[in-house]
């Protein structure tokens, strides 16, 4: 039910924004705008999402939560279609979601609403072995090999390797 209210609200709201604003400052320079934001929204896209990935990546590589990051980087893509999507109504929405504060403040109260029961990082954990560790250290690398080499090749010299 509220997700036909969003689709039966949004463009409702986001004609009378068309209606209002070009009947204050004409056609075209309402397309502008829209143009404009849509453009500037794309830039403001890219690079917040680019600092979505960095904090990500940080966060795998130091075994931390990524549920924040994560949340970060999806309310970024969804700014991105918002500022995409023509309208007054919901490039609004998409450049708040674009904002730092907005979005902790959305995560913090998402957070309050979802209740993880298990969450688990690292190699180690019920089912799962650590990686082998070799006793020599941690350059040797164990494995198979088959000897392709039989001598029957036509340009092998007299180390064995061949000749290209």
């Amino acid at each position: 039910m509220w997700l036909f209210l969003a689709f039966l609200t949004v463009p409702l709201i986001e004609i009378a924004l068309f209606i209002q604003v070009g009947g204050a400052i004409g056609l075209w320079p309402t397309l502008g705008i829209v143009v404009l934001t849509a453009v500037i929204g794309t830039w403001l896209v890219r690079t917040q999402g680019a600092m979505a990935m960095g904090q990500l990546r940080s966060s795998f590589s130091r075994l931390d939560d990524p549920s924040e990051p994560l949340a970060h980087g999806a309310m970024i893509l969804i700014a991105g279609a918002l500022l995409l999507t023509p309208g007054f109504f919901t490039d609004a929405v998409g450049f708040a979601l674009l904002m730092p504060p907005v979005r902790h403040a959305a995560f913090n109260y998402l957070r309050k609403r979802v209740h993880v029961q298990r969450f688990d990082m690292g190699p180690e954990g019920p089912g799962r072995q650590p990686p082998h560790r070799h006793p020599q250290g941690p350059d040797i690398i164990e494995g198979e090999y088959e000897d392709l080499d039989r001598g029957d090749r036509p340009n092998q010299g007299p180390s064995g390797w061949t000749r290209h």
